[in-house]
Order: structure tokens, then C-alpha cells, then sequence
């Protein structure tokens, strides 16, 4: 939604909705206002659900899980039935093999250890299982996500910032034109635009990594994951985005902008419209970008366009929706 000097609204597309903003500039109507402060409040009261390494909350927690469903006896709807069932299965095994439970648990701990002492699990045969667990569980979460813009940015951009607010503005139009909204899941500019997505009652995913010095998914996130991987962690951003917005960051957020254009420049994805947000910043890289890289042939003209730049949130992603091919 974008407002003019006369305090008109837009949507996207250029049509008009009218009304009145509020003085964040982020709701287009009186009405929006209501609606958006009940979303709030909903957002801070959301209940949080784990399956396995997948984070749901929200609206986006299903009536069961996937691994109840498996799990659940013949004709049983509890979310109790996976539970009971695995008890029943431990006790089973106990009293057919003359054991405590304890003794079996303890008999099972030891046979995870290899000859020489050393856990098998932390071989690489077992590394080899994590990752396919990891992928398996991504595609799993992800596969009915339909259009999603990501928005890539630094973790270190505070909520009293400028670009907090620009990027919490990107969520937000997104989440009003259907689109699913993914991020890293953690602070700064993710934060922001999860929080944008989830406030304007989208879908505001977070793909985290599980880092020392990180606390995990930030609070708006609806539908998250914590990877282990790096790699596996962008094979999602890959696969699951339409586009994507890179806003000023660090090292991180150059390596998913150059992963992302390198599979575009080769064809190893699909054509993506891929928008920098804030010229300034961008300005010395991709002058040397277009100095000696490409006075020397190493890119070609194309391959720079590619790439799209903008200093207005809502021209992001306008471009940003309007390349999308999928």
C-alpha cells in the first residue's frame, strides 16, 4: 500500500483504496489501523508448536501434525495417540526382552557406540542421516508455501533505525498482496520484515541457523526452521522464494546476494528479480562490480542486469512481485 501527498491510498497495482494513514504510514485505512492492532495483539498471544526442527505458530499450527498422523492408531484422533503408542511399544520390548525399561534404554545408549568407544553418531554416515533429515523436513514445511519474497539484510539493524522500518514496511505490502514473506528468522532487518508480514496477517516464514551467539527465531516468525546446515538452509531460500529484496548487511547477507545471483547467471534456478535497497550502499561495490570485473570480461553486461536497485520500500517490491515468475 503506498499514500500520496494527499494522503490517497494504493495498493500495488495503482488502484486506489482511500482513507487515511496513521503516522507510521505503514496501515492505508482508519479501518486497516483496527484491523492491524488486533493482529498485533494476536501476534504477541501466539501459541508456539515444534515438530522436530520445524517452528509453527499461529494460524500456521495444523489441527495434526504430520508425525501424528503417522503415528496415530487406526481410527484414533487424540494428539495423544503417537505418545501412548510409543509407550506402550518401549513397555512391549521391555517385558519381551526380560528388562527394565531402564535396562533397555541403557542397552540401547551402548549400542550406539562403536567398537572403539567413539558415539557413531557423530561419524559421518550419521552427519550424512542429519542431512537428509534437514532437507526432508524443509521441503516438508515449505512445499504448500506458494509465492514468497525473501528479504535479505544485516541481524545488527536496530528497531529505532531507519532501515527497520523500511523493512517491516516490505513485509507488510507483501503480506497485503498474498505473498509469503521469508527471512533468515533472526533480528534487524529479518525481524523487521517478519514482523511487517505477521502484523498485516501474512505469512512471515524464518529460516534460522543455529549459531552460538544467536537466541534462535524472532518472535514474528509464523513458520520457522533451525538448520544446522548453512547450505541446506539456502537450498530453501532457493527453492521456496520468487524473489528477493537484499537489504544492507554483512558478510552473510553478500554470501546468500552472490549464491542467489551465481544460480540465476547459470541457469541453476529460476530467473528471480533480485532488488538492492539503498543505492548508497550499494554504490561501491558494484562500481568495481562494473569496473574491473566487467572491463576485464569476467561478467558480462547481462549478467549486471540482472540486477535491479532501489531506495523506496515500495518500489522493492513492487519490482519485487511484478518479476515474479512463479
Amino acid at each position: 500500500m503506498m499514500t500520496n501527498e494527499t494522503g490517497k491510498s494504493y495498493g500495488i497495482d495503482g488502484g486506489t483504496t482511500g482513507g487515511d494513514t496513521d503516522d507510521s504510514g505503514l496501515i492505508g485505512t482508519q479501518r486497516g489501523v483496527a484491523q492491524t492492532a488486533d493482529r498485533i495483539e494476536d501476534v504477541r498471544s501466539w501459541e508456539t508448536h515444534r515438530s522436530g526442527s520445524v517452528l509453527m505458530r499461529g494460524s500456521m499450527i495444523p489441527a495434526q501434525t504430520p508425525d501424528q498422523a503417522l503415528l496415530a492408531f487406526p481410527g484414533e484422533e487424540s494428539g495423544n495417540a503417537d505418545t501412548d503408542g510409543n509407550a506402550s511399544a518401549a513397555e512391549d520390548d521391555a517385558a519381551l526382552s526380560g528388562r527394565s525399561a531402564g535396562n533397555a534404554a541403557k542397552a540401547a545408549e551402548n549400542a550406539t557406540k562403536s567398537r572403539d568407544g567413539k558415539d557413531w553418531r557423530h561419524g559421518d554416515p550419521w552427519r550424512v542421516l542429519r542431512i537428509q533429515s534437514e532437507f526432508v523436513e524443509g521441503f516438508d514445511a515449505l512445499a504448500d508455501l506458494g509465492r514468497a519474497l525473501c528479504v535479505f539484510g544485516s541481524a545488527r539493524v536496530k528497531e529505532n533505525e531507519p532501515e527497520y522500518r523500511q523493512a517491516m514496511r516490505m513485509g507488510e505490502l507483501a503480506a497485503q498482496s498474498g505473498i509469503a514473506v521469508i527471512t533468515g528468522g533472526g533480528p534487524g532487518i529479518m525481524e523487521a520484515a517478519n514482523r511487517g508480514a505477521a502484523e498485516a496477517g501474512g505469512v512471515s516464514v524464518g529460516l534460522g541457523i543455529e549459531l552460538p551467539h544467536e537466541e534462535g527465531l524472532n518472535q514474528w516468525v509464523n513458520l520457522g526452521m533451525d538448520f544446522r546446515y548453512f547450505f541446506v538452509r539456502k537450498m530453501m531460500f532457493v527453492k521456496y522464494s520468487s524473489a528477493l529484496i537484499v537489504c544492507p548487511g554483512g558478510f552473510g547477507t553478500l554470501d546468500e546476494m552472490f549464491e542467489i545471483l551465481t544460480l540465476v547467471q547459470t541457469g541453476k534456478t529460476s530467473p528471480k528479480p533480485v532488488v538492492l535497497f539503498d543505492t548508497q550502499y550499494w554504490k561501491g561495490l558494484f562500481d568495481w562490480v562494473r569496473g574491473p570485473m566487467l572491463d576485464r570480461g569476467l561478467i558480462s553486461e547481462d549478467d549486471l542486469n540482472k540486477v535491479q536497485f532501489t531506495d523506496d520500500p515500495e518500489e522493492a517490491v513492487r519490482l519485487a512481485i511484478g518479476g515474479m515468475t512463479k
